[in-house]
């Protein structure tokens, strides 16, 4: 997983091994080896593992099936080529989401080692927003200029701007994906500065400013929307102390931004207040109408995951594009998929007797509420970072279910009963 986590965050998106296209970023090609590692393990040792059922596997399980079937509906109908190889590569995609799920959610086998997962997350995530700082700072996109043996550039290089301020992207391919990935590590973030082992402040608190700093000066609704997504997860859940000392932070942060950087106060208020004039909120709404309109012609499984191109609409909607492409039963299934995974945090959450453990089940909550959410603002789909992390994130919740809801919460150690 830590792994996965450098080749998702460290290499920029835009970077992939150039015969297979879209669908050879290093991250998904790894999620694919891990997906055909979990497979041989579980065939390797079918006789003595004991191969119990668990809600968000299974979950995950019928959602590649309505995947699957979306395909073969796709492939038996007439189909343009440019949607053949969409559809391919979005099959590609899919299975490295369920390479990524299963791994995290039987792979890790005790609570420390779930522990030192969540501090990488969170360290990943603070230097990722570094990154974005820098890029903000100086106008450049800084990683442009990073190459790696056997890989080739997918996409040209785009000086993303709004508001005449330059619009950081890290290494994401656009600056709404940087700011909502960095909304789902921002729980983390928190989580290890509170809960974390002692250490140094700079470790500790470096990635929750940075990321604090980038996520307005990422200039994204989605990511604004993502942030307070979170803290209304997170702050019910607090000690009043700490959500006094979390929200004076937050507006002590703001002004300091806000007076180092002039004009960025009214970008920000801007993305928000007049928001009906605005040609990308407009786009949303007036393609709820050719939406339906898809969704009709293929209610049940859709047209195919991948094959609603953006020469018939950019919808900036994933949920509305999961109705088109694997239809009413394949969105029911990932919601459903979803609504899993939070019920086992939430009851979790409820029967812990510590602290950190709670603390833990509501970041989960919290940042996967977050990363479900902003899907209604973008195709969040089609970028690898965000689904790449947010079927990590699922995958972590049933892993922390099954680390933790048969043994207690206090388990720390010890292999899971059909862990990988």
């Amino acid at each position: 997983m830590t792994v996965y986590i450098v080749l998702l965050l460290a290499i920029p998106s835009r970077l992939v091994f150039g015969p297979l296209g879209s669908a050879g970023a290093p991250s998904q090609l790894f999620a694919l080896v891990s997906l055909l590692w979990w497979g041989w393990y579980r065939i390797s040792r079918w006789d003595g593992l004991t191969f119990e059922p668990r809600p968000v596997r299974t979950a995950m399980g019928a959602f590649a099936v309505c995947i699957g079937v979306s395909y073969v509906a796709a492939m038996l109908r007439p189909i343009e080529t440019d949607e053949v190889s969409t559809a391919d590569a979005a099959l590609i995609g899919a299975l490295a989401w369920l390479g990524t799920l299963l791994v995290a959610h039987d792979g890790i086998p005790s609570r420390d080692r779930f522990d030192l997962l969540v501090r990488r997350l969170a360290m990943g995530g603070g230097v990722l927003a570094v990154v974005g700082i820098a890029q903000f700072v100086t106008g450049q996109t800084l990683v442009d200029a990073v190459s790696v043996p056997g890989l080739t550039s997918n996409q040209q290089g785009f000086d993303f701007e709004r508001s005449g301020f330059t619009r950081p992207s890290g290494t994401a391919t656009h600056p709404i994906e940087f700011g909502v990935v960095l909304t789902m590590f921002l729980p983390f973030a928190l989580h290890s500065a509170f809960h974390g082992r002692p250490g140094s402040i700079v470790a500790r608190w470096l990635p929750i400013a940075a990321i604090g700093l980038i996520i307005p000066l990422s200039l994204s609704r989605s990511a604004v929307v993502g942030t307070i997504v979170c803290l209304l997860v997170l702050l019910p859940t607090w000690p009043r102390a700490r959500r006094r000392a979390v929200l004076a932070a937050t507006a002590g942060l703001m002004t300091v931004l806000f007076v180092a950087v002039p004009g960025i106060l009214g970008s920000v208020t801007s993305m928000f207040v007049g928001i009906e004039h605005d040609p990308s909120a407009r786009s949303r709404t007036d393609s709820y109408g050719l939406a339906l309109e898809f969704i009709s012609d293929a209610p049940i499984f859709g047209r195919g995951l991948g094959t609603f191109l953006p020469k018939y609409w950019i919808l900036d909607n994933q949920l509305l594009l999961l109705a088109i492409t694997v239809g009413l039963v394949g969105l029911g299934a990932f919601l459903a998929l979803i609504a899993v995974a939070l019920l086992g945090l939430v009851r979790l959450r409820r029967a812990a007797d510590d602290a950190p453990t709670r603390d833990i089940a509501q970041t989960l909550i919290a940042s996967i509420v977050a990363g479900t959410v902003s899907l209604a603002f973008f195709d969040g789909f089609a970028f690898p970072m965000t689904a790449g992390t947010l079927f990590l994130l699922i995958g972590m919740a049933g892993a922390l279910t099954r680390l933790l809801g048969e043994r207690g919460p206090a388990a720390s150690s010890g292999p899971p009963t059909d862990g990988a």
